[in-house]
């Protein structure tokens, strides 16, 4: 006797038109056709050595030996079943780290952990600040958020936001001797620069006023700093729409002109494909997809 178990794909397509007693409904439910249910069910006879179906009066029955075969199988898949649920109940505890920008960090998802602290209490979540370029998980990370255009080989890529920049300042630059009411009024103002002048190189170029200079006022490291310096009144910022949600919504910065840049940039994210379903990763990345979705509409556009 063969000491072979036959083909688990059979078997599925055995389980399913057993349970039917349908070769069409089984079909359905598979999302196959249902001459592959019956090439299936015909490999999984020829290696039994026996028939499993037998037809009449245009319904499916089971022979005995199906009957049989098919009780026992029922109760393997629902063993299989049982030992997945506690695996991934399982998966879904203990410590996750989450690598990205501190930038991001600090503006977007600290802020919001709370939420997803009380959705999954179970869950240890560990913030890895990191300000080099990655293109490649660590090994001591589990998922992170990458900044870039998405082309990260042998990586599961999910865009959350899509980026553009605007103008923001402290609601006292529209005030004074010299407010600020139009972007031609920049000349007045002391540019605050996020890593380069690159940005308001591109953006006084699109709205037509080439004349401004981008060469003055400070450059920061890290976004964070930038939008400090606006909401203490230094200065007008480029800033992202993803990061400056929050300090737009309480007041803290306001954005004086409707002129946005936008970018071939965004921000992603990045986990191994192989652990898409352990039970932390597949928590976090439905909450952070799902709280991304929602803000989605609200940003200022």
């Amino acid at each position: 006797m063969s000491k072979r178990l036959p083909p688990l794909n059979a078997l599925k397509v055995f389980d399913a038109a057993a349970r039917h007693l349908s070769f069409t409904r089984a079909a359905e439910e598979l999302f196959v056709t249902q001459a592959a249910v019956s090439h299936q069910i015909k490999a999984l006879e020829d290696f039994l050595g026996l028939k499993l179906f037998r037809r009449r009066n245009r319904s499916l029955l089971l022979t005995e030996e199906g009957q049989s075969y098919y009780l026992d199988i029922k109760e393997i898949f629902s063993a299989l079943n049982d030992a997945t649920r506690k695996l991934q109940a399982r998966s879904a505890k203990g410590a996750l780290t989450v690598s990205l920008l501190p930038s991001f960090a600090i503006q977007w998802l600290v802020p919001r952990l709370t939420s997803f602290n009380q959705q999954h209490p179970g869950i240890d979540v560990r913030i890895q600040a990191v300000d080099r370029e990655e293109d490649k998980l660590a090994d001591d990370v589990d998922i992170a958020i990458f900044y870039g255009r998405g082309n990260w080989p042998g990586l599961r890529v999910e865009k959350l936001y899509a980026e553009y920049l605007l103008p923001v300042c402290s609601p006292v630059l529209l005030t004074g001797e010299r407010p600020l009411q139009s972007p031609a009024d920049l000349e007045h103002v002391t540019l605050l620069h996020d890593a380069s002048r690159r940005d308001w190189q591109s953006w006084v170029r699109q709205v037509g006023l080439p004349h401004i200079n981008v060469q003055q006022g400070p450059i920061f490291s890290h976004s964070a700093m930038v939008l400090q310096a606006a909401i203490h009144g230094q200065g007008i910022a480029l800033a992202n729409n993803v990061m400056v949600q929050s300090e737009l919504s309480s007041g803290r910065l306001v954005c004086p002109f409707n002129e946005v840049l936008s970018s071939k940039n965004a921000f992603y994210l990045v986990y191994h494909d192989s652990q898409a379903e352990l039970g932390k990763i597949a928590a976090f990345r439905q909450w952070i997809i799902d709280t991304a979705a929602r803000e989605q509409d609200s940003i200022i556009a």
